[in-house]
This record gives structure tokens, C-alpha cells and sequence, in this order.
């Protein structure tokens, strides 16, 4: 099969640090190649593939202090793509509605995954219009906001089964991983570890919009011998951080769309203490792969618990439902369906 990936250019793919939708574009790409399918990837000039590679930009958005309009990148890219648009039996988006007005116009099978939060306002009038956009939602609950578009699956994340060590003993600290945001509740994390006084290591990037938040909100909270703040750390150093720990804290407060770092934190053998919020229910098993809770009080009662848990059981969820070979086959299925709906 002729297959493009487009993926987001604000990170490399792989990303050289944070980036979730990057890193699946890129495990998905490397796994598709590896079946012996044609691919051709479009994605910032410092990504690391076997497909083909096609760059619109020199390097990922964010690292480049150069780039500051964005979308010309992205207006760029999406020309490269229709420029070839009939080299494809199917063309898979990741960059959102961007590419809507152009897919409609040229008969050519298409899909997009939709990586982010659907609850916004802004999205409303735009799904009115584009009913006709084939999409694919990354958990059930990410549909909820939009339940009349144009489903046609759910694929949840993978990861490639050797990226992780299991390890079966529990660490001595607890982990944070990902992005300081009021959404994400690292204040939650840093709560919960006082309350048990255990140690807590803090792995995550803080974005420019969301450095008067950490200024004012989380930092004065990690003044403590407790609380250890690691700053953003690459994918190379995840393995140890996720692994050595005793559990991963996933207090978030919004709908969470999917949560890669759960899945990760499975790989290892390490239990998640996730609230009830967006795809937590459908990811977890509640009293296997950690604890799904609502409260602090519950967070503070089940990190308790997690000792009990058998670290072997958490690893063997992670390879019955969340590899890069399950999501990559169940990819190839939307893709097969849907061009035999172009066909017919």
C-alpha cells in the first residue's frame, strides 16, 4: 500500500523531547515500512525515518527560534502533499482540520486522526461544515464533544514492544511526567506526595504560556526536600524514570484525550494514579494497572495501595492492548475500508 503520514511540524519525528502526536506518527511510520509498506512521511527536515521523507521546514517549530508564523509551515506542507496527492492509495493526516477545505476537492481516500480536545467552541460551526471528513478518534471519550462527525473508528496508541524495560520491583519515588499546565494538576502530584512523604521526581517541560502558572502557582509548592524538579527530559531517559519508580501520578483535570504516558508508564511495569477524567477508564484497568480516582483523599489512599499491585500483570496489559504492532494493524483496517468506500 501507498501511504502518506502528515504529521505536525512543530516537533521532529520522532520528537527529540516532549511531543506525543509526533512520537505515534513516528511509530506508526516505522512499523508501516516495516510491513513492507510504501511510505512517505512529511515532517520537519531533522526527523528520523525509513519512509521517505519530505520536509517543508529545516528543523521542528518549536526548537527553531527562526519560526514564528506557524501555519506558513503548515500551508507549505499540505501544497507538498497535493502536489502528490495521486502518488497515494491513502493519505493519513495528524495535523487537525487544516487540510479539510483541499481533501474535499480532490478524490483521493483520506483520514485524520484527531490527536487533541474536542470540547471547544471554536469546533462547532467547523464540524458543522465538514461532516463529510472521515476522522478517527484516539479514545471513545474524545468523541463525546462531537458525537455527529464522521467516525469511523477508534485507534488507541501503541508503542513498539522492546521501547520500555520492564522492571518487576517497585522504585521509591513517584513520577511526573509531561507538561506543567493548570490542566495536568502537577500541583496534585506534589499534594500527594507530601501527604505520604515520599519523594517525588517532576519530569516535565513548561511552555511559554504557562510560565506565569508554574511562577506562581507550582513552584512555590516544591519547597520541600520532597520534590524534585527535573525539567523537560528526552525519550532516551524516560525508561529509567518511568521504570525505577515506585508509581506514575496522572491527576489531570481536563479530558484527557489519550495519555501516552500511561501507556508507557505500563511498559515498564509501573502503576498509574489516574483520575477519572477523559480516556482514564478506557485505558486502565482500575486495581491492575494502578487506580482510577476522583479526590485527593482517594489519590492520597490508593498511592498507598500500589505496593500490592503485581508489576508483571501491568506489563502484560501493555502488550495485549497497547503495542505499535495492534495499533499499526488497526490502522491498515480503516485504511483498507476506506478505500474500498473510494472504489465502490
Amino acid at each position: 500500500m501507498r501511504i502518506a503520514q502528515v504529521s505536525p511540524l512543530f516537533e521532529a519525528v520522532p520528537p527529540k523531547y516532549y511531543g506525543g502526536t509526533e512520537r505515534i506518527v513516528s511509530y506508526l511510520t516505522e512499523e508501516l515500512v516495516r510491513r513492507g509498506h510504501e511510505v512517505t512521511l512529511f515532517a520537519s527536515g531533522d526527523s528520523e525515518t525509513k519512509a521517505r521523507l519530505v520536509a517543508p521546514c529545516r528543523r521542528a517549530l518549536r526548537l527553531d527560534k527562526n519560526a514564528v508564523d506557524h501555519i506558513a509551515h503548515h500551508i507549505l506542507e499540505l501544497e507538498m502533499v497535493f502536489q502528490r496527492i495521486h502518488e497515494f492509495d491513502i493519505v493519513h493526516y495528524h495535523i487537525d482540520y487544516l487540510h479539510y477545505p483541499l481533501s474535499r476537492r480532490h478524490n483521493v481516500p483520506h483520514v485524520t486522526t484527531l490527536h487533541g480536545r474536542l470540547d471547544l467552541a471554536d469546533l462547532e460551526n467547523l464540524y458543522q461544515e465538514f461532516t463529510d471528513m472521515p476522522v478517527i478518534s484516539i479514545s471513545n471519550a474524545q468523541r463525546e464533544p462531537l458525537p455527529h462527525v464522521r467516525w469511523v473508528g477508534t485507534v488507541y496508541h501503541g508503542l513498539p514492544r522492546d521501547l520500555y524495560r520492564f522492571r518487576p520491583d517497585h522504585g521509591k519515588y513517584l513520577a511526573f511526567l509531561g507538561r506543567i499546565s493548570p490542566e495536568k494538576r502537577c500541583d496534585r502530584a506534589i499534594l500527594i506526595a507530601r501527604a505520604l512523604g515520599m519523594p517525588l521526581k517532576i519530569a516535565a517541560k513548561v511552555d511559554r504560556v504557562d510560565k506565569e502558572y508554574f511562577d506562581t502557582v507550582i513552584r512555590p509548592l516544591m519547597d520541600s526536600p520532597l520534590i524534585e524538579y527535573i525539567g523537560e527530559i528526552g525519550e532516551g531517559e524516560k525508561d529509567e524514570f518511568l521504570g525505577n519508580a515506585y508509581a506514575l501520578l496522572f491527576p489531570i483535570d481536563w479530558p484527557e484525550p489519550f495519555g501516552l504516558v500511561m501507556i508507557e508508564a505500563m511498559a515498564c511495569g509501573t502503576p498509574v494514579i489516574a483520575y477519572r477524567r477523559g480516556s482514564v477508564p478506557e485505558v486502565m484497568v482500575d486495581g491492575v494497572t494502578g487506580f482510577v480516582v476522583t479526590t485527593l483523599e482517594e489519590a492520597i489512599e490508593a498511592t498507598r495501595n500500589v505496593a500490592d499491585l503485581d508489576r508483571r500483570k501491568i506489563r502484560e496489559v501493555f502488550e495485549e492492548r497497547f503495542t505499535v504492532e495492534r495499533m499499526a494493524s488497526d490502522y491498515l483496517s480503516i485504511y483498507q475500508r476506506l478505500i474500498e468506500e473510494w472504489q465502490s
